[in-house]
């Protein structure tokens, strides 16, 4: 039976994890998912769960081991943060470039430098041609819902690939919510038994792993690995509904807020989105008809569904957590903006990169970029398509 407990983020992955006992467990503690960490060896140390629990040296040697639990055949996991996951970065590729269902709790922050310890999306960003799917959470409910719902993704035959399930440092990660827990044997029934492919251990097959591949065959194999997340948004949506129709939480690849009938609309993911709920909350109490649009799956990008959402809009504002220097916009509104290209009619639409290194965005900031909004909807003219939100420039 389902209960009611009060927990951050980082308890809620690590809650996720003690259900679903994966086989291998390989971390290395980095604020602000330390504790996700500490909570799985308390765990381990309590006899709550059996996998093997593993603390090497580095995140690096963290996802080394994940990668080689990963081909024996294990159900693996692993959890890190900004500097950690940068570390990983060799391995990520790797990982991906296996087909290995690694899941990876990722607890966004921002890259040095400067040293900052506080919460943006800059790692995960950086790490988005990885060939990972790219999950992002609201708020503590979504952390653990999403958390759980990626195993059956990257375990499914026709996905086979890694996932990295986000959420916000500190603002999720260190802040309690109460959340829906559900029963220990329904989560262990929906996420299912792990059936391997390929594993190492199997000695009656004979296989490679890691060749090297020059002119030859390279071009060939990196096509076959991009088939695995060009699958995954049938998985996605069907895991989704599944989860919906067995715990009452539905989940798609984005959530409209008040976009019946919205002319304008403001495009954030992850906490921010909370925020900006309240924000058009306010001005749909003022007659604007201005609504959300959030992002959960950023790889593979929906493009042509967000596309179809966004086409009937006036004009749009694409807020992101973190920057693409030299680039003509940030991650989020890059694609946004190229999923709208081929519409004759289309709105207009802008970027504003906001809350770089765990900086507040408020409701008031979310009012000001409706204003904006509002006044290029009227005039036809963009005076700005790119800018920043809550700076001192």
């Amino acid at each position: 039976m389902s209960t009611l407990k009060t927990l951050n983020g980082n308890q809620t992955i690590a809650e996720a994890v003690r259900q679903i006992d994966p086989d291998v467990l390989a971390a290395y503690p980095i604020t602000p998912s330390t504790a996700i960490v500490e909570t799985i060896a308390k765990f381990k140390a309590d006899g709550l769960i059996t996998g093997e629990f593993v603390c090497p040296e580095s995140e690096h040697s963290a996802m080394s081991v994940c990668i080689g639990a990963s081909s024996a055949g294990g159900r693996v996991m692993t959890a890190t943060a900004s500097q950690g996951l940068a570390l990983m970065w060799e391995m990520l590729y790797i990982a991906a470039g296996l087909r290995l269902p690694i899941v990876a709790a990722i607890v966004n922050r921002s890259l040095s430098a400067p040293i900052n310890i506080h919460g943006d999306h800059s790692d995960t960003m950086g790490a988005r041609d990885s060939g990972w799917i790219q999950i992002y959470s609201e708020n503590c409910q979504e952390a653990y819902d999403n958390f759980i719902q990626a195993f059956r993704i990257g375990e499914d035959l026709k996905v086979r690939t890694p996932v990295f399930v986000g959420l916000d440092g500190f603002i999720i990660s260190h802040s309690l919510e109460v959340i829906q827990v559900e029963d220990d044997d329904k989560i262990k029934k929906f996420v299912g038994e792990y059936k391997p492919v390929y594993p190492l251990l199997d000695i009656s097959r004979k296989m490679t792993v890691g060749p090297i591949d020059f002119t030859d065959y390279y071009f060939e194999h990196k096509r076959n690995q991009m088939e695995g997340i060009e699958n995954a948004p049938s998985v996605i949506e069907a895991v989704g509904k599944e989860f919906g129709q067995k715990f009452g939480r539905e989940y798609g690849f984005f959530e409209e807020y008040r976009m019946d009938d919205a002319e304008l609309c403001i495009v954030v993911m992850s906490s921010a989105a909370g925020t900006c709920k309240d924000a058009v909350d306010e001005l749909r109490s003022d007659g604007k008809r201005i609504g959300l649009l959030k992002p959960r799956i950023f790889r593979p990008f929906p493009y042509e569904k967000i596309a179809e959402t966004l086409k009937k809009m006036k004009a749009v504002a694409v807020l992101d957590r973190s920057s693409s220097p030299g680039a003509f916009g940030a991650p989020l509104f890059t694609e946004v903006r190229s999923a709208l290209y081929d519409y004759a009619e289309r709105p207009y639409i802008v970027n504003y990169v906001y809350g770089l290194g765990g900086r507040d965005i408020k409701v008031e900031h979310f009012k000001e970029v409706a204003l904006k909004l509002e006044k290029i909807a009227e005039t036809g003219k963009v005076e700005e398509t790119y800018g920043y939100i809550n700076l001192r420039e």
